[in-house]
């Protein structure tokens, strides 16, 4: 396509040049005094002159042709031969003055394609250096664009060169994906599937279009696309004086290195984005896996996720045992502390019917559903996903923010990573309470084992002022296993524990001392209010137990008063205490 354009051009300017000889050798030859001669010129003259004859007339004709048929001497004196022979049967005096003209007009020819050579060679050098900076500006725009890492600066780069290029075009990127925000230059795609839209022509053929408007612009769609798929569309609108058609190639070849140096830029992006996820899930799984108390897991996984996702809020909801509501666990939110919500209220409602995460743009334009959470905290985005153990959702993470459309795909998906590491982190700190649980409580009764009852209460005498222990032992208990055995005798021990423990605060401690033998250690309390409680055990447990039976208490206290007792010391007096109740007729109380 070049090549013929510049050949047409060559043809052009050598019809012109010859043209201009002939006008004036005849403007010269006009002047001869032979009426005959003038008259043959004219003749010639309204023909097309001797560039006609020598079939110059086509404006297609290259400098191959040319030079075969004007810098060919043969061709120009077999032209001018039967020019002047023609002349010379009708007046044969001119002769001399018609050899003399030929002879004129033959170097004036040379002259004057001599003159078109140069200037058609210069034309070729001048053709040849913008082809070489074209191509050279071409590779230095290829390599600023590879040398980018992220997709900002490879879009900035290829914009930038392309109006240094076309200062006067007016220059945009439209973009199928990921719409950058900050470059006024940078546009959404959108497909409207109209005749005259060039962008989606261009985007949907990936080959390049153009039109021209009614102002005398020309209008270019370039495709953007590279290994994979087409990203964009380069437009240029330009005046069609400022745009040469050979250019087409070097900026189509543009557009492509821009698509490859794009998609490159997004696999570095994404690969970053996915190291960046991979060391915050190890590094959060890590730190979640140093505790392993539940509410210390809660509250750092809140933490953590306000962090990560630079939220406003978030809201760790756990579903109770018997499955029937979901319960606030966690949570910067005063106002949701320890709130309970059905398991069909809300968006934890959705999360736990579809089991699946859920995005939400903008909570006041759409309002799904009701959410207190979201209207008491003026949230408007919020990214949710179940907290699975198995196949059976167990909880909800929420994260919210007040700001419409604040979180992304990418967050919506790294939430729902993170869910299912804090989930074993939920898991493994469940199991661990309750493999404690049974290691530190009687199987039989639900009361604590006898060595957690040492440990606590040497821990609270580093600390607390006084304590009362309460020895229950359950009167002639082999006598009632004797005789209704021993199934009988497990529930007689499992009433009266649970006598004990509604006759005693949440602080207190019970537990299983042995057999039949149970123990009640009471911090802050001195022996006097111990008898009361012990009493109050008695007394319900003679009416409570079918078949009845009593109990025999002994207590003993220690105080920061007296020298330091242990808990061995504390257990034995409290041990004879009980010796003493029985010997004197059980169904009572000592104090040791």
């Amino acid at each position: 396509m070049q090549q013929r354009n510049f050949h047409a051009d060559e043809g052009e300017t050598v019809q012109a040049i010859l043209m201009e000889a002939w006008h004036r050798w005849q403007s010269q030859a006009l002047t001869f005094s032979s009426p005959l001669l003038r008259h043959r010129l004219k003749l010639l003259n309204s023909q097309g002159g001797l560039a006609a004859e020598w079939g110059l007339a086509s404006s297609q004709t290259d400098i191959e042709t040319v030079e075969a048929q004007v810098y060919s001497s043969k061709s120009k004196q077999t032209n001018i031969a039967r020019l002047v022979l023609e002349t010379a049967d009708n007046d044969a005096s001119v002769l001399p003055l018609l050899q003399s003209a030929a002879q004129t007009l033959s170097e004036m020819y040379d002259h004057t394609f001599d003159l078109m050579t140069v200037r058609l060679m210069m034309k070729r050098q001048q053709l040849s250096d913008k082809e070489a900076r074209g191509r050279d500006d071409l590779f230095q725009a290829a390599k600023r664009l590879h040398d980018q890492n992220d997709v900002r600066s490879v879009l900035r780069v290829l914009l930038d060169d392309i109006e240094h290029m076309y200062p006067r075009a007016d220059v945009n990127l439209y973009l199928s994906q990921d719409f950058v925000n900050g470059d006024k230059r940078v546009k959404p795609l959108q497909l409207r599937h109209s005749d005259d839209d060039l962008t989606a022509d261009a985007f949907l053929s990936g080959k390049p279009v153009s039109a021209a408007d009614g102002e005398g612009q020309m209008i270019w769609a370039i495709p953007m696309q590279g290994k994979q798929a087409v990203y964009g569309v380069l437009s240029l609108k330009l005046q069609r004086e400022e745009w040469d058609e050979f250019e087409l190639n070097s900026m189509v070849m543009l557009a492509d290195t821009a698509g490859s140096a794009f998609e490159n830029a997004k696999l570095f992006e994404q690969s970053n984005l996915l190291i960046g996820e991979l060391q915050l899930i190890n590094e959060l799984t890590k730190r979640l896996n140093q505790s392993l108390r539940l509410n210390e897991v809660f509250e750092f996984a809140m933490t953590e996720l306000l962090h990560i996702f630079k939220a406003d809020y978030c809201n760790l909801l756990q579903l109770n045992a018997d499955g029937s509501h979901f319960q606030i666990v966690s949570s910067n939110v005063p106002a949701a502390a320890n709130e309970t919500y059905s398991t069909t209220y809300g968006f934890s409602g959705v999360v736990y019917a579809t089991r699946e995460p859920l995005i939400i743009s903008d909570y006041w334009s759409t309002r799904v559903v009701e959410s207190k959470l979201m209207d008491v905290t003026r949230s408007r985005s919020l990214i949710a996903t179940p907290v699975m153990a198995g196949t059976s959702v167990v909880g909800v993470i929420m994260v919210s923010h007040q700001s419409p459309n604040y979180f992304s795909y990418d967050n919506y998906k790294l939430l729902q990573l993170l869910s299912t590491h804090i989930g074993l982190a939920i898991s493994n700190a469940s199991l661990h309470a309750e493999v404690r649980r049974m290691v530190i409580t009687d199987n039989l009764t639900g009361l604590h084992a006898r060595h957690y009852l040492n440990e606590q209460i040497q821990s609270r005498q580093r600390k607390d002022r006084c304590g009362s222990l309460v020895l229950v032992d359950i009167d002639h208990f082999k006598r009632v296993n004797d005789t209704y055995g021993h199934l009988i005798g497990d529930s007689i021990l499992v009433i009266v524990s649970d006598v004990i423990r509604s006759c005693i605060r949440d602080t207190d401690i019970a537990a299983r001392w042995g057999g039949e033998e149970l123990a009640v250690y009471l911090p802050q309390i001195r022996s006097e209010q111990a008898f009361r409680i012990a009493e109050r055990i008695r007394g319900t447990v003679e009416t409570q137990t079918n078949p009845p039976v009593t109990v025999s208490c002994g207590i003993s206290e220690w105080s920061f008063e007296e020298d330091k007792i242990s808990v061995e010391s504390l257990f034995y007096r409290a041990d004879m205490a009980l010796y003493e109740a029985k010997k004197n007729g059980r169904n009572r109380i000592c104090v040791g």
